[in-house]
């Protein structure tokens, strides 16, 4: 089963994005906080991660700065979606360079966000 962590502080959001996943078939789990994928990661595969910028504890950037410098074999390579309401260039291009794969803007639209996972784990 393909496994996909979403990453986002607000409950409620998140929450709806994995059962938005799982009724697509999707394996879910949840992170409040990059550092809580942090650790989510020192215990389960994922083969995705969506996840928002801004967030306490450690933000989105950092997030996967660190998963990208896991000493695990698929670190690297994790596909990861940054999901944010910063949708400027530069937002675009801080995702590139903290190591994310892909960037969609908020409100996020469920469709865009579908394609956007197929064409990730092509």
């Amino acid at each position: 089963m393909f496994h996909i962590l979403v990453v986002e502080d607000d409950s409620k959001l998140r929450h709806l994005f994995c059962t938005v996943l799982r009724k697509l078939g999707y394996t879910c789990t949840e992170a409040e906080n990059g550092q809580a994928a942090i650790d989510v990661l020192d215990n389960t595969y994922i083969d995705l991660i969506i996840s928002d910028i801004m967030m306490p504890v450690m933000n989105g950037y950092e997030a996967t700065k660190m998963i990208r410098s896991l000493e695990r074999e698929d670190a690297k390579t994790i596909p990861v979606i940054a999901m944010t309401a910063n949708a400027f260039t530069e937002d675009r291009l801080k995702a590139k360079e903290a190591g994310m794969d892909e960037h969609i803007a908020k409100p996020v639209d469920p469709k865009l966000l579908v394609k956007v996972i197929y064409e990730s784990v092509d």
